[in-house]
């Protein structure tokens, strides 16, 4: 596993890239409308010139880090039982699975209809110190640590 000022420092890094080539900071949200407008050209519309270059690249960055989390899920697994460490978690339910994808769905409807991005106020602002992403940020750990208090308490976590 990497140390937190590692992923900190590289995620600066990277930021301070995007930045420099792209004039946009870090996001994810845009590469759902490209999607979308791929699949159903009817939906490119007034919008589609400004997210199409974002969109794609955003698309890549996404597929990235679910490779990476992959990759680094299967190393820790892989060190866990060379270790002879700790069993594997049970596979969620398709309950469970099906409130995880409704939650996310509507976290990102949320954040494109306010012509936004989780992911970019937590990373571009908060890197930038914008006053609002920062209280984005907070408000959003607020709200996961209270989530998880309430599906605690009702034996679904």
């Amino acid at each position: 596993m990497l140390a937190w000022w590692a992923v900190g420092i590289t995620l600066a890094v990277l930021e301070f890239v995007v930045f420099a080539t792209q004039d946009r900071g870090i996001g994810a949200a845009t590469s759902y409308s490209y999607l979308a407008a791929l699949v159903w050209p009817p939906l490119r519309n007034a919008s589609w010139a400004r997210i199409a270059l974002p969109g794609a690249w955003e698309g890549w960055f996404l597929l990235g880090g679910f490779l990476g989390a992959w990759a680094m899920a299967r190393a820790r697994r892989w060190a866990q039982g060379a270790a002879g460490g700790a069993r594997s978690p049970a596979r969620p339910s398709g309950r469970r699975l099906a409130g995880a994808f409704l939650g996310g769905f509507l976290l990102i409807l949320g954040a494109r209809l306010a012509d936004g991005c989780t992911s970019g106020h937590i990373l571009s602002g908060g890197i930038q110190l914008a006053v609002s992403s920062l209280w984005f940020a907070g408000f959003a750990i607020l709200g996961g640590v209270l989530t998880v208090r309430v599906l605690r308490a009702r034996g679904l976590s």
